[in-house]
């Protein structure tokens, strides 16, 4: 895949700066198909690219950062590459496995999905406008690996858990004080701030930083498997009447009847 063939990201590179941006501002940068293989193919392209010291990951526009899959396709049609029928652990694999850090720049919402990519890179900075969040089991879904056990880990236990089970939204700056962002700036110095922490590690040793960031993914490696698992799980639930209510309703605009789902099968 070249750069001419990306649709639904922006790909760049400066002074030892990947930059990827997902295109997709009229539909919340939410991630179908394609934005999941080009951001992939980006991530691998940097993070393989021996001039390319740091990457940065963002949204166009600045209504959001990410939203997570598109509420337009329905889950239990996915026929595409990965256990969920879209290559969702791929994406997660490249943000781990390429020896560069990855940094999320978040303007507006990171909700879903969008919340799991910004957990997942190893620097967050956020504008004051960025809101952070799940809304799986408002919607019939949730992210069993990554999502879950790697978010209690930097945010503790008990606040991993009433982010997912309670699916509230939190500003930038209850986000930084729970561990999940590094920065949190005004929105028109975001892009100034997130240039000085590039141009930061730009100076230092490559070979040192891929060791760093090797060690730190090897003490939570073990969260792969998990999500191995958790994702094939998921694919079993989606199939169910009780998820597929969840994807109804938000389409619909009306709150969903799980129990009465999970009762009549």
């Amino acid at each position: 895949m070249s750069e001419t063939t990306y649709t639904d990201i922006l790909y760049d590179e400066r002074d030892g700066v990947a930059t990827i941006t997902i295109n997709r501002p009229d539909r919340m940068n939410a991630f179908r198909m394609a934005t999941y293989a080009q951001v992939t193919d980006a991530l691998h392209r940097a993070g393989w690219n021996k001039e390319i010291s740091v990457i940065v990951l963002t949204g166009a526009g600045t209504r959001a950062f990410g939203t997570g899959g598109d509420a337009g396709d329905k889950k239990s049609e996915r026929a595409g590459r990965g256990t969920l029928g879209v290559p969702i652990e791929e994406l997660h694999a490249a943000i781990r496995d390429v020896p560069k850090p990855v940094i999320a720049k978040v303007r507006g919402y990171a909700i879903g999905g969008g919340n799991v990519i910004a957990t997942m890179c190893d620097l967050t900075i956020a504008a004051e406008s960025a809101v952070f969040g799940q809304v799986g089991p408002k919607v019939g879904s949730v992210d069993p690996g990554f999502g879950t056990a790697f978010l209690a880990r930097i945010v503790g236990e008990k606040k991993a858990r009433e982010i997912w089970y309670l699916c509230r939204r939190y500003t930038a700056t209850e986000a930084a004080a729970m561990g999940l962002v590094n920065k949190v700036v005004p929105d028109d110095e975001l892009d100034a701030e997130v240039d000085r922490w590039c141009a930061e590690i730009v100076e230092r040793s490559p070979t040192a930083i891929a060791i760093a960031k090797r060690s730190f993914n090897a003490d939570s490696e073990n969260i792969r498997g998990i999500a191995s698992m958790g994702f094939q799980a998921l694919a079993l639930y989606y199939g169910t009447a009780e998820s597929k209510e969840g994807g109804n309703a938000f389409r619909e605009k009306r709150k969903p009847r799980f129990k009465e789902k999970l009762i009549s099968g």
